[in-house]
């Protein structure tokens, strides 16, 4: 009624400010964090220009078009990365030099048969049933690995001077522990195409893989400084054994031809040189010391007096 107070809630203004949510960002404690963003795209791209060898090197010796690209990358527990694995594949233990670690290359199934029937001259045209593997088989798997290995080993090489070889070849992947259950580990699959069918390959690196290059990898190694101090005093031991030609000079003075040709014996040239300046060392045109002359024995020569490697002869 009029005058009297109205009990209740004010419906809201149209253009009051909402609450602000606080910002919340979820964090995966699972997933480890070892491997810097700097590491896993420098192997990255070192996995990427292995690629394309790889293709030009298996289409070659397999005689067939065949495609490698890098399609994802994960960094995961070692025993999380191992679960995310083909249930049909076939693991390669690769041995790494100098370090005395190992990594770990797994195929798929069906793109490993498809590479054996390309050695013996099959066809690509469609995946190959599942099979009791022989020992021939177990050979050509070898070669197979052996050869994609092999430009992945020149990768590595340019990447952080590791060297890569294959070592055991299981079926089962669970069988082959390089590393603890929850040790770092960067994983990436490499999407292979025999044409239309398509397989993968996946490799597992821990981080005791890796990490004596870490430094290397991240752009801040220490070994590149020491490198180039060992290069450097090498390079002066190589050129300290070479000869060149050291001569002294009372002066010099600029004379006419007419003056020259009026040269007789006791005539005297004037090179405008204090004679307690002695006389100037030069190698080439660089003044490399102030000596005095004289003899040793019956021969002449000079006794250094000042070194001067810093000026060069005045033209």
């Amino acid at each position: 009624m009029p005058g009297s107070d109205t009990i209740g809630d004010a419906p809201p203004a149209a253009n009051a400010p909402t609450p602000a949510s606080p910002s919340v960002r979820t964090l995966d404690f699972s997933q480890p964090t070892k491997f810097s963003s700097d590491q896993q795209r420098r192997i990255s791209r070192a996995l990427e220009s292995f690629c394309q060898t790889a293709t030009a090197r298996l289409s070659a010796e397999l005689r067939t078009p065949l495609e490698f690209e890098v399609a994802e990358s994960a960094q995961l527990a070692w025993l999380m990365a191992q679960r995310t694995l083909p249930g049909s594949s076939l693991s390669a233990l690769l041995e790494v030099a100098p370090s005395g670690t190992r990594m770990l290359l797994v195929g798929d199934l069906s793109f490993v048969l498809m590479g054996v029937e390309c050695l013996v001259g099959g066809s690509p045209t469609r995946p190959p049933g599942e099979r009791r593997l022989s020992e021939i088989d177990w050979v050509l798997i070898r070669r197979l690995f052996g050869a994609i290995v092999a430009q992945l080993s020149v990768a590595w090489q340019d990447l952080g001077h590791l060297q890569l070889s294959v070592g055991d070849i299981e079926q089962q992947s669970e069988a082959i522990q390089i590393a603890s259950v929850s040790e770092p580990t960067l994983m990436f699959r490499i999407v292979t195409r025999f044409g239309a069918s398509e397989g993968s390959l996946s490799l597992l690196i821990p981080w005791l893989a890796i990490e004596s290059v870490a430094d290397e990898l991240s752009g801040h190694d220490t070994r590149a400084a020491e490198d180039d101090i060992d290069s450097a005093m090498a390079m002066e031991k190589a050129l300290s054994g070479a000869s060149v030609t050291l001569r002294a000079e009372v002066g010099g003075a600029r004379l006419s031809v007419e003056e020259v040709l009026a040269l007789r014996p006791g005539s005297v040239v004037e090179f405008g040189v204090p004679a307690e300046n002695g006389v100037s060392v030069f190698i080439e045109d660089r003044l490399v010391a102030r000596a005095r002359p004289g003899r040793h024995g019956g021969r002449r020569a000079v006794r250094i007096e000042t070194k001067d490697v810093n000026r060069r002869r005045q033209r």
